[in-house]
């Protein structure tokens, strides 16, 4: 049995990612694959109960290592109870948000270094990385417009984080695009999803059978 292939799907907040992780998922269904939707922080139940803890509560709640402890740790149940079992019984996985988030919203906007937190990925998970990771692009004003509309409010705790911090994980996702183009594609994410997802299908033609 072949191996699965696993795909992650970033950005930042109002981009659209929930909404393309399913169409995605559905668009390569309809070529014949086996697919598992997961999401991060989560996926698995030890996951689940850290991401209550992580995007719930003040905003001082936890300092920016601990925040990236407690993602590391999420990530490392996710991996070795979902993610890998999916992928050995040849399940292509689709996850909304992995590695490159934590990179991009810890490394970058909170300035704890993208090696630093890289280094608690190593050692938590492996350094098992996607192979491939689209991450949606959109213009602030667009992707903020969009994340008041779904959320009624500024969202969760880190989603109601100031512009500067959302311009610098922005700043991450593109560095880590920079850094690993065969890997990591930045999509544009404007007009009707649709459109998106045939963007995203294209961005995998490379692994698609």
């Amino acid at each position: 049995m072949a191996r699965g292939r696993f795909i992650s799907l970033e950005g930042g907040e109002g981009v659209g990612k929930s909404t393309q992780v399913a169409a995605l998922a559905a668009a390569l269904e309809g070529r014949g694959l086996k697919v598992l939707v997961s999401r991060e922080p989560g996926g698995s139940p030890g996951a689940e109960a850290i991401r209550k803890l992580l995007l719930e509560g003040e905003e001082g709640r936890w300092s920016p290592r601990a925040e990236a402890l407690l993602f590391a740790a999420a990530r490392a149940d996710h991996c070795e109870k979902t993610i890998q079992p999916a992928l050995a019984a040849g399940t292509w996985v689709l996850t909304d948000r992995f590695l490159d988030s934590s990179l991009a919203y810890q490394g970058e906007a909170a300035a704890l270094g993208i090696e630093a937190v890289r280094d608690l990925h190593r050692f938590g998970s492996l350094d098992f990385v996607p192979d491939r990771t689209l991450v949606l692009q959109l213009p602030e004003a667009e992707a903020g417009a969009r994340a008041r509309s779904r959320d009624g409010h500024a969202g969760d705790r880190i989603g109601s984080r100031p512009p500067s911090y959302h311009a610098a994980v922005d700043a991450g996702f593109r560095a880590m695009a920079a850094k690993e183009p065969n890997r990591v594609k930045l999509i544009d994410a404007s007009g009707n999803p649709a459109t998106v997802t045939a963007r995203l299908l294209y961005a995998l033609g490379d692994l698609l059978p």
